[in-house]
């Protein structure tokens, strides 16, 4: 099995996962899409959260004032 098999192999599994999603999203009651939808976001600030340093945003905000006249 060459490297284009496994490539060929890989991307097929992704289109139906895909599919799948899609198919699953569709079915998601108002409510439920909402729930997910905050999911989600939580999701991103808690990665967002844990990619930055610690102190990193008071180190912004502190460089923002004295860059102020």
């Amino acid at each position: 099995m060459g490297l284009r098999d496994i490539w060929r192999n890989w991307t097929k599994g992704e289109e139906r996962r895909a599919v799948e999603r899609a198919e699953d999203e569709a079915r998601l009651t108002p409510v439920e899409r909402d729930v997910a939808d905050e999911d989600f976001e939580a999701r991103k600030d808690d990665l967002q959260a844990f990619s930055t340093p610690p102190g990193a945003a008071a180190a912004d905000a502190a460089g923002d004032d004295l860059d102020t006249p």
